[in-house]
């Protein structure tokens, strides 16, 4: 060296042991010049590497660009004047005056070079050339204070050398102050266009390394509550559009490889098999998956290749920041060390304090670096599976989405997808942990020596401990899982079908159901709360443990060794850190084994098989023939039996064809067959055009009315209006609070089943489709709207006349004006022709209709001129459209799933008097709507209001009372208690570090271990007591807030459940509940643990260096703003993502219960990009919720940071007063407390975010109840009522306060024994008129009697249990078919099998292999809707009261079933007397007398015969149904 550079290259006295250190030159020259020259070379091809990659387009010169590259050139100018002004000397003095100028020459030279390069590639803010400056500045300052100092006391000897020095640094200053401005964005990039662009894609360096452009939202969350269009867009690099391709186009590729390499095993194998012409295949593959040798296509791989390389990128800030935790123990030592020696510089001590500090905010900065691209790959990670899921579930077949529910689908999506989202932020622990492990290991072996090993040891043995613990919580999770689903489901079940349960009052015997399962789930939730305390005895014990055994046998082993403070502490720093991995590994394990399982399920549902695009012909076709079906034989799933065979059809181009038949004999799954739906096991289909398709359950969006006829079409006025009025649905809109802009609620709850079914038609229509699949659309309006859709619709006369249509139909009216007729029996065709050729024929279908043709149909021309001769009042002319219901009741299908509306009532005469609480919707209206309309429009779903603002303190009372005030008190003391003893075990350490060491050896030994073991272990012993009894007292609440919401719930009237959409009261048993039982307790318990060991380090270091009170307070307050700011702010995000998350999956179910109709009408993009759109929105405000944790940690750990600066700065000025111990507790206990303050405001927010669930739970637990079920003393006779005599006396109704009367005092008589048909149109308040026998609707003026019996006095199930109703809906519960007979299990077997053999379900019944024990599935869909109203005529039947009421039931019941019905009624209830809602007007033809309603009061009351005699109102009505 000395010949290098002509002098020493270091010197110890002139650096460390003096008052004012110094480096020599020869050190300056070379070290500290090349060491920035060294780190840019090194890092540039990387840089440049990344650079190619990341192209962001090009920035135009700016200033600034100009500056940096002036600054630039000038800084290279310098350098090589050093360098010519050293040659032009006439001999070179040392090779290092021209060695070093050059080096720094040419590095100033690529510096300028990289400025260019990276205004090319459109970065606006270089992080490299940033470092690079901040070194070479550094680096700088030494030479700097040399030179001064040299100068003043030497003087200058080289003027020039002197000279360009300072200039060059002053050049780097100005570079490095100009390397902090942005650039402007590139051009044409998405910023420029973006409305409110992220301002993380323009941030600088220093701001995105510490997160401050978030500032500015945490500011305005602090201000104002946060709203949507407060949120920034998402990066483009987030969005679905990038994400999830990606991760489709790799899936693929993996697919298409394994089938490659099966298909070579296949190949091998099956040769034998694939003799076989045409069927060898299947059977072949059938072969092989019985062998298992199939490989399945890795959906992981498929994960990795797509988002593998961002997130290695996080896992080498992770290296970085593992390695560099490991400095500060080290420094510590030092510090101690520095405070035992007297003589040294003091110097020293400060240089350790602020390296301790540079550390630790390196450390900080680098560590949220690496959270950062966790979280964002794990976000993207959930973006792309619920893409892939949702495009999936698009296009599976029916029998894969058999094999797995809504439900199932929906949690691939929340649950499966979120688990990768949280292992994602773990899984770099996997390397990390052992790495830390060893590095720990090595330097405690360093101070220890050997008993390091029993430390170890003790470790070892608490792995297997912990894992224990985590498989056995894992265990109780799963069975807890198990018991919520099923309590969630069955609520949801209870919700759907309220109404039922309320009119038969069942009630109690579905309370109790629910009740066992959440007893059942709280006694494993106690379990996990025992072990929950034993996990974390072992966590807080376990560095204790460690650090006990390790120091009790060092001093054991040999009285040589002295455990001094250096010893003592610098090993419990390690140990702290030893703490984390050794911690988090069970976690971490169990965490991958839960995405393991994930990754499994949603790796199946990617490989479910999907519909063959091609199963259905588009291509060639018979001339003339439309639809053509030879030999067609199919089946829903492969493994079941063929549900159709021998199908031929040959369908001509514009012909009308019907397809009839008997229930359950596969009319439906004819049509879905021709729309490819179904698994075509032989034959041919060809269809040639476009299909539209009509449903028989209709399928409504969510979405305004005229979207969901539009489907997508853009809008044509004329075509539109044309529509409407051929589907008879003008008359609704006048209706309809908002017109065609009115929003229809989830499955069309606000329309009723003859409207859901006409919007469903006019979609059809619209579509202007070749060929029209018309899957029964008729049977769900009244007789005459079916008649005048037939006529100008369907019919030879309708709007469709020169299209292809098949319909499905029940009404025998229509069969002669069809073309052609095909007769379906049981899954094959038995006849086909016209209605002529098959009245000829005389086979099974002349026999169908002499049994039902009525007198036979009226001429059609008779019924016109009739209509023009009567003079109709204005009025009755909307007489019978089927109106916007004013009864919720009427339509039970609309609440068949979720009910997320309020229901709209109307009066009818006077459409602008609106009840429900309006909102206008956007302003897109249609010209030709009158304006009073326009400002009306109203939407329907009251969206669920986010709660803003603090959480008052009254919900955290609530939940104290809950828990119970005296154990909250008793709690806090025992955390008091821990953290005093363990305060008292560290003081003690120090203590014992601090014994005079006499001879070599330390005294008293033993005792000093003995105590320091006693305290600990108190401590344990404290932490496992208090935990166990804080989850005593959660789960105490959580058992008292759930009781109260169900009690409430099931005595809640109906009224609150049409005004309530479902899915809010299911989130509040199933979110909130789940918050209240597992994660208020756990946030309570990690904040109190925080809070309180937070709070013992400052009393520590207080006590050690009272200087440190002086900075507590500004910390203090600085830690105050930054909580109250990232609260505010993290709080609302978390509302707002927690908003947005569910119409992902709302929208998700509507699009699986609607994608054959999807398909049909070639939707699905569509559909695929509102999805998207959805994800996100949502992303959108989960983003900011990420970055606000990385905002935080970043400002709370400064703190933190600070609090250790302070701690060892004071150390170092107290130094005198101090013993090597006490610096040694008071700066170990600084560097833990970060962590703890970091928690401390987590938890702090969590516990606001998630207490809200206990007030969400409490509004529900306390609205308003109905009358109480059972008036003891007010109790009917056990036979009541006997004869069954009905009085209504003058009495009125109304659906809700404030609404007006849908009955206007009704007063009449009804013997016992009568029948009594009850017409009107709709909204005349028929099915009213039912619901207050049973007080579903209470009284508003007058009365009701039932044998003499006032019916208000008594209690709800006396009264209801004594009624029997057979309701429009048939609702089904999950359970046995002997369960939904008869829940309280009253009745025996015979009993029941008698009833089944009445309502003709015997043979259905038998025919199950369990009887009537058969399942039934979630709304009984694996009944067909007619098999499920025989089944509501079974309950009838079995309970078989006085009085039976009959509520418009044949609405979806082929003629025949309906014969039955009506034939069973007839001699089943001889006796009784009984009110039919009718549809049909045959059907009350022969009852004792037919009421009449209009507008709720009665209009004709009398027997049938007189009525038609009369010409009133029930002759019109008779006489449109071709009766009279």
């Amino acid at each position: 060296m000395k010949r290098f550079c002509g002098a020493e290259f270091w010197n110890a006295n002139l650096t460390l042991h003096t008052e004012s250190p110094d480096l020599t030159p020869c050190f300056q020259n070379t070290v500290l010049v090349w060491i920035p020259c060294i780190f840019l070379w090194v890092s540039f091809p990387f840089y440049h590497f990344y650079l190619k990659q990341n192209n962001k387009g090009y920035i135009m010169m700016s200033v600034l660009n100009k500056f940096k590259t002036f600054f630039g050139v000038l800084l290279w100018l310098i350098c090589w004047l050093d360098l010519f002004y050293e040659l032009g000397k006439s001999r070179v003095q040392y090779p290092v005056n021209i060695v070093s100028p050059l080096i720094l020459g040419i590095t100033m030279l690529l510096a300028t070079v990289l400025i260019q390069y990276e205004r090319l590639r459109g970065v606006q803010s270089s992080g490299l050339l940033f470092i690079f400056w901040m070194l070479a500045l550094l680096c700088a300052i030494v030479p700097f204070r040399s030179r001064i100092r040299e100068a003043l006391d030497k003087g200058v000897t080289d003027q020039l050398r002197f000279t360009t020095f300072y200039i060059y640094f002053g050049l780097l200053l100005f570079q490095l102050i100009l390397s902090c401005f942005n650039e402007k964005p590139p051009l044409f990039s998405s910023i420029v266009t973006d409305p409110n662009p992220c301002p993380e894609s323009t941030a600088g360096f220093l701001s995105t390394m510490t997160f401050w452009w978030f500032t500015s939202m945490v500011i305005k969350g602090y201000r104002n509550p946060l709203e949507d269009k407060d949120l920034w867009s998402l990066n483009k690099k987030d969005t679905s559009e990038v994400v999830v391709p990606t991760l489709i186009k790799n899936w693929e590729t993996e697919k298409a490889k394994v089938q490659r390499k099966n298909q070579a095993v296949y190949s091998k194998s099956s040769n034998k098999v694939l003799n076989h012409v045409d069927g060898g295949t299947e059977e072949a593959e059938v072969l092989l998956l019985g062998k298992n040798d199939t490989k399945q296509p890795s959906f992981l791989k498929a994960l990795l290749k797509a988002y593998g390389s961002y997130f290695l990128i996080g896992s080498v800030y992770k290296l970085m920041q593992d390695l560099i935790s490991f400095v500060n123990p080290q420094l510590l030592n030092l510090l101690i060390n520095f405070t035992e020696q007297k003589d040294v510089p003091s110097w020293w001590g400060f240089a350790l304090a602020f390296l301790m500090f540079f550390c630790a905010l390196l450390q900080t900065i680098i560590l949220h670096q690496h959270f950062q691209y966790c979280f964002v790959t794990g976000m993207r990670l959930r973006t792309a599976i619920i893409g892939a899921v949702y495009r999936k579930a698009l296009v599976i077949t029916n029998s894969a989405k058999r094999s797995s529910t809504v439900g199932e689908i929906v949690n691939l999506m929340s649950v499966d997808a979120q688990r990768f989202m949280d292992l994602t932020t773990f899984l770099n622990l996997l390397w990390s942990a052992p790495l830390q492990i060893i590095l720990a290991l090595y330097f405690l072996w360093q101070k220890l020596g050997p008993s390091v090993l029993a430390g170890v040891a003790v470790m070892v043995l608490l792995i297997p401990l912990n894992a224990a613990i985590a498989m056995k919580t894992r265990a109780f999770q799963v069975e807890q899982m198990q018991y919520k689903d099923a309590r969630i489901k069955l609520m949801s079940e209870i919700l759907n079908g309220i109404k039922v349960l309320k009119l038969y009052a069942w009630e109690n015997s579905f309370k109790e159901k629910v009740k066992q399962i959440r007893e059942k789930e709280l006694k494993v939730l106690r379990k996990s709360a025992y072990l929950g305390a034993v996990s974390i005895f072992a966590w807080t014990s376990a560095p204790f443990l460690v650090a006990l055994t390790t120091f009790a046998v060092y001093v054991t082993v040999d009285d040589k060794n002295v455990l001094d403070a250096k010893k003592a502490f610098v090993s419990l720093s390690l140990f702290n850190i030893l703490r984390f991995p050794l911690n988090m590994l069970p976690q971490v394990i169990s965490s991958l084994v839960q995405a393991s399982v994930s990754l499994k399920r949603i790796q199946s549902f990617l490989s479910h098989d999907e519909l063959d695009p091609d199963s259905v012909d588009k291509k060639n076709i018979a001339s003339g023939c439309v639809v053509t079906v030879v030999n067609g034989k199919f089946t829903w799933a492969k493994s079941d039996p063929a549900t159709l065979h021998s199908i031929n059809l040959m369908v001509p181009h514009g012909s009308l064809l019907a397809v009839v038949g008997h229930v359950g004999c596969g009319k439906s799954s004819l049509v879905s067959a021709l729309l490819g739906e179904m698994e075509k096991l032989e034959g041919e289909i060809s269809i040639r055009g476009s299909v539209a398709y009509v449903s028989q359950q209709a399928w409504i969006q969510n979405a305004t009315l005229r979207d969901n006829i539009l489907f997508g079409k853009p809008y044509n006025a004329e075509k539109y209006s044309s529509i409407l009025e051929a589907c008879a649905l003008l008359t609704d809109l006048e209706v309809l609070p908002g017109g065609d802009q009115t929003e229809i609620g989830e499955k069309g709850i606000n329309l009723s089943g003859g409207q859901k079914q006409r919007v469903s038609i006019a979609r059809a229509l619209y579509s202007e489709a070749d060929i029209y699949l018309l899957d029964d659309p008729l049977s769900a309006v009244d007789a005459h709207v079916a008649k005048h859709i037939f006529d100008k619709v369907i019919g030879p006369e309708g709007l469709l006349k020169d299209k292809t249509r098949i319909l499905v139909t029940h009404g025998i009216t229509f069969l002669p004006l069809v073309d052609n007729i095909v007769v379906l029996v049981d899954g094959s065709v038995s006849e086909m022709g016209s209605y002529q050729e098959l009245l000829t024929q005389n086979g099974a279908f002349a026999e169908f209709l002499r049994n039902y043709a009525l007198e036979d149909v009226v001429e059609e021309d008779e019924a016109i001129e009739l209509e023009e001769e009567e003079d109709f009042p204005e009025d009755t002319l909307s007489n019978h459209v089927d109106m916007i219901d004013n009864e919720p009741v009427a339509n039970e299908a609309r609440k068949q799933f979720f009910r997320q509306i309020s229901v709209i009532s109307v009066d009818l005469e006077n459409p602008k008097k609106m009840s429900t609480r309006k909102r206008k919707c956007s302003e897109r209206k249609a010209a030709e709507h009158p304006p009073d309309k326009r400002s009306s429009a109203q939407k329907l779903i009251h969206t669920e209001t986010a709660e803003t603002g603090r959480v008052k303190l009254q919900v955290f009372w609530e939940y104290v009372k809950a828990v119970g005030p005296v154990l909250c008190v008793f709690i806090c003391f025992l955390y008091c208690c821990q953290n005093a003893a363990a305060i008292g075990a560290n003081v003690w350490l120090s203590e014992w570090t601090s014994d005079s060491v006499v001879n070599g050896t330390q005294t008293e030994t033993s005792m000093r271990v003995g105590v320091y073991a006693a305290l600990g272990l108190t401590q344990g012993v404290l932490v496992m007591i208090s935990s166990f009894t804080l989850a005593l007292g959660g789960i105490g609440a959580a058992r008292t807030l759930h009781s109260a919401l169900l009690e409430n719930k099931f005595c809640t009237p109906q009224a609150f459940f049409d005004t309530t959409p479902l899915g809010r009261i299911i989130n509040r048993f199933s979110k909130d509940i789940y918050v209240i039982d597992e994660v208020i307790p756990h946030t309570i318990l990690m904040f109190l643990a925080t809070f309180f060991t937070s709070v013992a380090t400052m009393i520590v270091i207080i006590t050690n260096t009272p200087l440190f009170a002086v900075v507590i307070v500004p910390l203090a307050i600085a830690y105050f703003f930054v909580q109250r700011f990232y609260v505010a702010t993290s709080r609302q995000l978390k509302r707002l993502e927690s908003v947005s998350r569910s119409p992902i999956y709302s929208h998700f179910s509507e699009t699986i219960t609607g994608t054959s109709v999807i398909r049909a009408y070639g939707r699905q993009d569509a559909f695929v990009l509102i999805s998207d759109k959805k994800v996100d929105e949502n992303q959108k405000s989960y983003y900011p919720g990420i970055v606000s944790n990385r905002w935080l940690g970043i400002r709370i750990e400064f703190i933190g940071n600070c609090v250790v600066l302070f701690a060892a700065l004071f150390a170092v000025i107290e130094k005198s007063k101090l013993t090597p111990g006490l610096v040694g507790l008071s700066v170990s206990y600084a560097l833990q407390v970060t962590m703890s303050l970091n928690w401390m405001v987590r938890m702090t927010s969590d516990l606001e975010s998630n207490i809200v669930a206990v007030e969400r739970v409490k509004e529900y637990s306390e609205t308003e109840t109905e009358a109480p079920w059972i008036v003891p003393d007010k109790r009917p006779p056990e036979d009541w009522p006997t004869h069954g005599k009905v009085e209504f006396n003058d009495y009125s109704v109304r659906y809700r306060e404030g609404l007006d009367l849908v009955l206007k005092s009704l007063t009449l008589q009804v013997k016992g024994g009568e029948k009594i048909g009850i017409v009107g149109r709709t909204g005349a308040g028929k099915s009213s008129m039912t619901l207050c026998l049973f007080r579903i609707l209470e009284a508003a003026a007058g009365e009701i009697t039932i044998d003499g019996v006032k019916i208000s006095e008594i209690g709800l199930h006396d009264l209801r249990s004594k009624l029997t109703i057979i309701p429009q809906d048939p609702v089904l519960f999950s359970g046995t078919l002997r369960m939904n007979l008869d829940p309280f299990e009253k009745y025996t077997d015979e009993d029941i099998w008698k009833v089944l053999e009445l309502s003709h379900l015997n043979k259905f019944v038998s025919s199950q292999p369990a009887g009537i024990n058969h399942e039934c599935s979630e709304g009984g869909e694996n009944l067909s809707v007619g098999q499920r109203q025989l089944v509501c005529l079974a309950r009838a039947l079995l309970r078989k009261t006085r009085i039976l009421v009959l509520d418009e039931a044949t609405a979806a019941i082929d003629l025949e079933t309906d014969d039955l019905i009506q034939s069973t009624i007839r001699t089943q209830f001889e006796d009784c007397t009984v009110f039919t809602i009718a549809h049909r007007l045959n059907t009350i033809l022969d009852y004792t007398r037919v009421l009449v309603l209009d507008k709720g009061q009665i209009a004709e009351f009398d027997t049938p015969t007189n009525l038609i005699a009369k010409k009133g109102i029930f002759y019109g009505m008779a006489k449109d149904a071709g009766l009279a």
